[in-house]
């Protein structure tokens, strides 16, 4: 699918890899909504790069139903939805004190990171499959796991489940919307460039960079971005989870 005059929404769009692929796509020409729910830094960053913004929250329906009422007003019916919206709790099963994970915490972590990307998917769709194909397809979803998904460390517990969820329903809902002529991918990354690794120490960055085998750096959240424009590009892409992690493969700490 061409970019070049498309509606495009990225939940998430106001930072790290979900800012880095707003920038991509509307730098190739489409016309973008960033859902988050900073709204200074993604009014901000919308007017940067050309693109509109709603204050959505990914977990309730009614902000979801409005941000892309939101989006549809602006720019047409959305034929790319790329999900970065997440969040990264750190909590041991059993912590400090023999204390259990506070279940609130573990249900934050679903309820944003696989519900919210279900809940924006699933309403996207149902909008995109009245609009007209373009040629062989109507659009195209990307969402994003984690390798945590399949390497879950000490404390990812709840992420882990979250990002797994993500992974796993990738092909059945690709499966879905096939008769709608809609494609969904997923990309796993490893470790990358974020605001929250910006919280960590220079040595303890250097320390993450060294485990990936090569490039033996943080990814980059273009590098991500890179990679959503080439599923967007090619209609075979459809179903499947893309690990993006330089060949790491996370040890338990």
């Amino acid at each position: 699918m061409d970019l070049a005059g498309i509606g495009a929404v990225v939940t998430g769009g106001a930072s790290g890899l979900g800012a880095a692929t707003a920038k991509l796509l509307s730098d190739g020409g489409a016309k973008v909504t960033i859902f988050d729910l900073n709204e200074e830094a993604g009014r901000a960053h919308a007017e940067a790069i050309g693109a509109t913004f709603a204050m959505v929250n990914v977990s309730d329906e009614a902000s979801v139903d409005a941000g892309l009422d939101a989006a549809e007003a602006a720019n047409g019916v959305a034929r790319v939805l790329v999900n970065c919206a997440g969040v990264a709790p750190g909590v041991r099963t059993v912590g400090k004190e023999n204390k259990p994970h506070p279940i609130d915490a573990f249900r934050r972590a679903i309820e944003i990171n696989l519900v919210g990307s279900f809940l924006v998917l699933s309403r996207f769709a149902a909008r995109l499959a009245a609009a007209d194909a373009i040629g062989e397809e109507r659009g195209v979803i990307v969402n994003t796991a984690s390798v945590a998904a399949y390497d879950g460390q000490v404390g990812q517990a709840a992420y882990a489940a979250s990002k797994g969820g993500v992974a796993a329903m990738t092909l059945p809902v690709a499966r879905d919307l096939a008769q709608h002529k809609i494609r969904v991918m997923t990309i796993a990354p490893g470790i990358f460039w974020t605001p929250m690794m910006a919280g960590f120490t220079q040595e303890v960055q250097d320390s993450l960079a060294r485990q990936i085998p090569h490039p033996s750096r943080l990814g980059k959240p273009e590098e991500y971005a890179q990679l959503v424009a080439a599923i967007v590009a090619n209609p075979m892409l459809n179903g499947e989870v893309i690990r993006l992690d330089g060949a790491i493969r996370m040890a338990p700490r």
